[in-house]
């Protein structure tokens, strides 16, 4: 099976919060798809890809407790995401699983343009930047 994690923790050195967010976030997107899908085979192939996404990201194994308060928030997390996601299909008039993939986009999107400015604020730095040389 493949996870949606790149690389875990243990073999980077250091943690990429950023990215730790995205495969985590995509994760709990995957299973509230697979929850909205109602394919049971699904829904437990997404249950293991977030624990096996969770895993990566701790630096020491968790206890039994500590799995199990992991496992209860992502179940909680999934069925939040789902739950929000049906609403907002019926509010858009939209299949459940194009605003899930729009999630999914969302989440990649936003990691792609951290640490890049926007469009807008790149042309406006250059126009600054020429303003500044002008001067």
């Amino acid at each position: 099976m493949c996870t949606v994690g790149s690389v875990s923790n243990q073999e980077r050195h250091e943690p990429d919060i950023e990215q730790d967010a995205v495969d985590l976030g995509l994760a709990l997107v995957g299973e509230a798809s697979a929850l909205h899908s109602g394919d049971m085979e699904a829904v437990v192939a997404s249950e293991d890809n977030l624990r096996e996404v969770v895993d990566e990201l701790v630096d020491e194994p968790l206890t039994e407790r500590q799995e199990e308060v992991v496992e209860t928030l992502a179940a909680s997390g999934a069925s939040l995401t789902a739950g929000l996601a049906g609403a907002v299909s019926i509010e858009q008039q939209r299949p459940v699983g194009d605003v899930l993939r729009g999630a999914s986009r969302s989440i990649v999107m936003q990691h792609r343009k951290d640490g890049e400015p926007a469009a807008g604020e790149r042309d406006r730095d250059a126009d600054q930047r020429r303003g500044d040389a002008t001067e």
